[in-house]
């Protein structure tokens, strides 16, 4: 079934959403420079067919949403969430995000506890590393310096940071993978600009995160080069009595690597969590 997408105006802005299923909402956020739409491919389908009412969104930066391109910060992409679930008057509800999605879900979770019945935390963290911060400030530099890389290199550079090593070794899927990369093209857009202006600079905020009091599920991907698993496992360790999983021969893609153990794991915490 083809959902169409909506707008709603909240927080001063313009959301693109779309609403699929019935039953408890879960609100999926997703992570720096993607489309809300890449849920589409695994998981809200496997939780719509579980009976959940699954919103998908365009994070602000992302068109069709708002782009804001003079910048903005992190907490108003936290209000952008609180707002979009009020908008939606079906709250509580489950919020389930990945990388930066996952920050912001980590930060609705502590500032907005009304909004939020459980979390689910995917290849998130709760401190930059040197490594994170490098690359980072790479990826804001080649925009500003106006530096394109050769698409096919492109492509090759995105797979082996997001990609586990165990989906590579295939040379058919690592083809498929860098044909669908190459094809995505590099979006350079002042949108995807402000969101990775985002990183620069991020605060440690472990120790906030032990004021968090709704049930957590953080799940890391083994092979994570990107945000490593073990960014994630600090995360579970701040936040009370959350649980923790990780999945083996998954990157930081490893909701599309692995979908089904990612599902699963979904699945499983909020039946139960939700009564």
């Amino acid at each position: 079934m083809v959902v169409a997408p909506k707008t709603a105006r909240v927080n001063g802005i313009g959301l693109s959403y779309e609403d699929a299923g019935s039953g408890p909402l879960v609100v999926m956020v997703m992570g720096t420079g993607s489309p809300g739409r890449v849920w589409k491919a695994h998981q809200q389908p496997a939780l719509v067919k579980a009976g959940y009412r699954v919103v998908t969104f365009d994070n602000r930066g992302i068109a069709p949403s708002s782009e804001c391109a003079e910048g903005f910060s992190l907490a108003d992409m936290v209000a952008d969430t609180a707002a979009l679930i009020e908008y939606l008057g079906a709250g509580p509800a489950a919020v389930v995000g990945t990388s930066l999605g996952a920050r912001i879900t980590q930060e609705l979770t502590l500032t907005r506890p009304d909004l939020v019945r459980c979390a689910v935390l995917l290849a998130t963290y709760g401190r930059n590393g040197p490594m994170q911060e490098a690359i980072s400030t790479g990826e804001r530099a080649l925009i500003d310096q106006g530096i394109t890389l050769p698409d096919s290199y492109h492509a090759a550079i995105t797979a082996h940071l997001n990609l586990s090593p165990h989906t590579l070794a295939d040379d058919t899927n690592a083809r498929d993978w860098l044909d669908i990369i190459e094809f995505s093209g590099q979006d350079r857009s002042p949108g995807v600009r402000a969101q990775l202006q985002l990183h620069a600079g991020e605060a440690d905020r472990l120790s906030a995160y032990r004021a968090i009091t709704r049930p957590s599920l953080v799940v890391g991907f083994a092979d994570d080069r990107t945000l490593p698993p073990h960014l994630a496992k600090e995360v579970a360790d701040a936040i009370p009595g959350a649980q923790y999983g990780e999945v083996a021969k998954a990157g930081h893609y490893g909701y599309l690597e692995q979908p089904d153990e990612v599902n699963r794991l979904v699945i499983e915490f909020l039946k139960r969590t939700i009564t």
